[in-house]
């Protein structure tokens, strides 16, 4: 696990394929995503501090959810509620809701396409936008499966186009990290594309997709 210090009580742990959130307050932490369940991103989290974990899900899929083994409850869109192991006890995200930590007031906003339970945090006055799998630079983005929408995805980012000047800073969950507000609009013309029909796809050698390339990033789907 590679762990950079971002800030004071913000920190990034990436394992190599998805990359998580560690954010400090006073009476807990807050762990914006929990990664593969053989991440050990909680395990990984309580080295850097001793205060309880609150696990906040930017969405359902597996390496965001997988580490959810180590905890017994968390928040996440109920959109993806169905995603959640039964075990773990869900906490519904609402569009508009604030979550604190520390120095940090992220406001939830919800962005269905990747999973119709996507989520971004955006921190206003921090200009920071972390917007789990729906921006990315050069990709790929999953959106094949019975949990994705196209159409709604370009919505979402339309959405989101309305936040962007808060969003100086973006720290997505795969690939180039950070990136700059730019990738917003990149994602959404690629995406629109994509929908037209536009962009050549060929088979995905494993998955069940096929991988179309934009001019900016790629979607298996």
């Amino acid at each position: 696990m590679d762990i950079t210090k971002y800030e004071d009580g913000f920190y990034i742990l990436d394992d190599g394929r998805v990359r998580e959130f560690l954010i400090t307050g006073e009476e807990e932490a807050l762990l914006i995503d929990t990664g593969f369940a053989d991440s050990r991103t909680a395990e990984e989290a309580e080295k850097l501090t001793n205060l309880p974990l609150k696990a906040v899900l930017t969405h359902g899929d597996m390496d965001h959810a997988g580490g959810l083994s180590d905890f017994h409850e968390c928040w996440v869109h109920a959109g993806d509620a169905h995603m959640i192991p039964q075990n773990i006890s869900v906490h519904e995200l609402q569009e508009g809701e604030h979550i604190t930590a520390g120095n940090y007031d992220f406001e939830i906003i919800h962005i269905p396409g990747h999973t119709y339970g996507s989520i971004a945090l955006l921190d206003r006055d921090k200009r920071l936008l972390l917007p789990g799998d729906t921006v990315q630079k050069s990709g790929p983005i999953f959106m094949f499966g019975e949990n994705r929408n196209l159409n709604l995805y370009i919505e979402s980012l339309k959405k989101l186009l309305g936040y962007a000047d808060w969003a100086e800073v973006i720290l997505p969950s795969h690939h180039g990290c950070p990136v700059s507000r730019e990738y917003i609009s990149y994602c959404l013309e690629d995406a629109m594309e994509l929908r037209k029909g536009t962009l050549e796809g060929k088979d995905h050698p494993s998955l069940p997709c096929r991988s179309y390339r934009g001019k900016w990033t790629e979607f298996y789907f």
